[in-house]
This record gives structure tokens, C-alpha cells and sequence, in this order.
């Protein structure tokens, strides 16, 4: 497999990626390689974040002593995003909606009015066709229809992203959101690969380590379509190589603080241990306007984004 891969271009100087995200963090356990490759090779890389992560927990115990962690969660979550961001070296947008939370329960309770994944998808899109209509993305990153994991604010991620390629460069809908622009491709973002977690997995039992990921893989194994958990049945088109940015990547991460700790799973397995089982970002190619062939190794191929 490591011989399969071509490396990217040196210069993308016009070529435009737009990562379509559900909360804070997510950008940087998701793509966020993939992103500062393009990025510091000249293409201009947003992530648009779509709500601001306001009902999410403080998940690092060390951040537990930050009082600003408790009385202003969302101020932090800002702080942190703007630090991951120039980590990765990319430009990002607020679009401006309310977290949803996370239900828990049996029978789960109903979401917040008002919030995320409780609109219609007309209006939870508006703000991203618009935001699109303005920046003119070549490429729209999302997630799968589970969301990757199925988080409501994940699931209407996708809704939202998969409405702004299908409709931004459609003069007919939503006519007050600026001029039409058609994205050329729209990929979903394979970040929880069950082989790549796999792989993982494997290479920590035969060092004679503990794998963290034992019970993720047995959740998965166990289900089934239409089940929760959901796993993801699509199959990997595009393998990006940027294993040179997996530690820029895990520094993103860690400026999550608030949602990250240094021994998180995410960590499990070193940048130079992946740079031997798996060197390359997951994705999957949804749909092209443009001439592509496939598997690829670059979003940017079939693309003219000299002007």
C-alpha cells in the first residue's frame, strides 16, 4: 500500500478547500493533516465550523483546575480553535449556530430548541451556501451520513454541506445567498476508518502493548446497518500523503485542551510509528463535475483552479 502513493504537488496557489465541521476540535481530529499540506503548499484551506461547541463537557481533567473552563466554556472552546487554526496554518469561519449536546437516556430526551440539528435543513444551510457563494471552494470536505459518528450536530453537518454543493451554483435556490458557485468535488472525510483504526490496533498487541482501541473495534464489529453504533460502509477513493503533518496535526489537537488530553487514544500510536502502517489521510470522492480517475492521491486532480 505505501508503494501506491504519489506525492502532492509543490504549489496549489489558487485551488480552494472548504472542511465543513460540527463543533470546535473536530477539525483537528479529522483532516486536519490533509488540510495543512494544502494549505502551506499555497491553496487557501477554511473550515467552517458550524456551531460553537457550547453544550460540550470539559473532558481533560487537568483543564478541570481552569475556572474559565466553567464559567465560560464557550469563550475557551473559541480561544482553542483560533490556536488550532494557526497550527494548522488555515483560515476558518463561526457559522453561527447553537451546539445541539449530545443525548443521552432511554427514551433519549428531545434537543434544545433551537439548537443545531433541531432546524429545517433550509435554514441550517443558508449560512454555509452563503459562505460558499463567497469563498468559492474547488473542494467541500464533510462527513458521512453517520456523521462519522452519529452525533446530531455531525449528522446535520453533513445535511448542510451536502445541500451547499448541490445547490450553491443553483441560481434558482436560495437567491438571497449571493451568486451561484458549484463546487467541483465533495468528499466525505473517512478520519475513523475501521481499517486504518485496525492497523492501529494490531501494531500496539504485536509490541506487546495495550491497545486502547480494543473496545472501539469490538462496538464496530458488532454493528449492524441501521444499528448504533453505525458504521461507516463507504470504501476509500482518495488516500492524501501527510504523514509530514501528523505532528502539526496532534498539536492542533492538544490545543483542544479542553476536550483532549495528552494520553487520549488519539495518541496511542506516535507520528513516526504511522509513518510506517499508515502515511495518508482517508477520504471517499461522493460526487465530481470534473474528470477524475480513481484511486486518487490528490483533491486536486481533474481541477483548473488557475484562475
Amino acid at each position: 500500500m505505501l508503494s501506491e502513493l504519489k506525492p502532492l504537488a509543490d504549489d496549489y496557489s489558487g485551488l480552494r478547500i472548504l472542511a465543513v465541521h460540527a463543533h470546535p476540535d473536530d477539525e483537528s481530529s479529522k483532516g486536519a493533516a490533509t488540510m495543512a499540506a494544502y494549505a502551506e503548499r499555497g491553496a487557501r484551506v477554511m473550515v467552517a465550523t458550524m456551531t460553537g461547541g457550547e453544550r460540550g463537557d470539559v473532558l481533560n481533567e487537568a483543564v478541570k483546575e481552569n475556572p474559565a473552563a466553567f464559567r465560560d466554556l464557550p469563550g475557551l472552546r473559541r480561544q482553542e480553535m483560533a490556536e488550532a487554526a494557526k497550527v494548522l496554518g488555515i483560515e476558518h469561519r463561526w457559522v453561527g449556530f447553537v451546539d445541539s449536546g449530545l443525548p443521552e437516556g432511554d427514551p433519549l430526551p428531545p434537543l434544545p430548541w433551537g439548537s443545531f440539528a433541531t432546524l429545517s435543513l433550509e435554514n441550517a444551510a443558508a449560512p454555509l451556501i452563503r459562505l460558499v457563494r463567497d469563498f468559492k471552494p474547488h473542494v467541500i470536505l464533510s462527513y458521512d451520513e453517520n456523521g462519522g459518528y452519529p452525533h446530531p450536530d455531525h449528522i446535520m453537518s453533513h445535511k448542510v454541506a451536502v445541500e451547499a454543493y448541490e445547490k450553491a451554483g443553483d441560481a434558482s435556490a436560495y437567491p438571497n445567498e449571493g451568486k451561484p458557485w458549484a463546487p467541483a468535488k465533495l468528499y466525505y472525510d473517512l478520519a475513523f476508518n475501521p481499517q486504518r483504526i485496525l492497523a492501529f490496533h494490531e501494531f500496539l498487541l504485536e509490541q506487546g502493548l495495550d491497545s486502547p482501541y480494543a473496545q472501539w473495534i469490538a462496538m464496530r464489529q458488532e454493528a449492524e446497518e441501521g444499528k448504533i453504533p453505525p458504521v461507516s460502509r463507504h470504501q476509500t477513493t482518495t488516500k492524501i500523503p501527510a504523514v509530514e503533518y501528523f505532528t502539526r496535526r496532534d498539536q492542533a489537537l492538544l490545543a483542544h485542551a479542553s476536550q483532549v488530553a495528552p494520553g487520549d487514544l488519539f495518541f496511542a500510536v506516535s507520528p513516526e510509528q504511522q509513518r510506517d502502517i499508515w502515511p495518508w489521510e482517508d477520504y471517499v470522492l461522493i460526487d465530481s463535475r470534473v474528470k477524475t480517475e480513481l484511486p486518487e492521491f490528490d483533491f486536486a486532480d481533474g481541477i483548473d483552479f488557475s484562475n
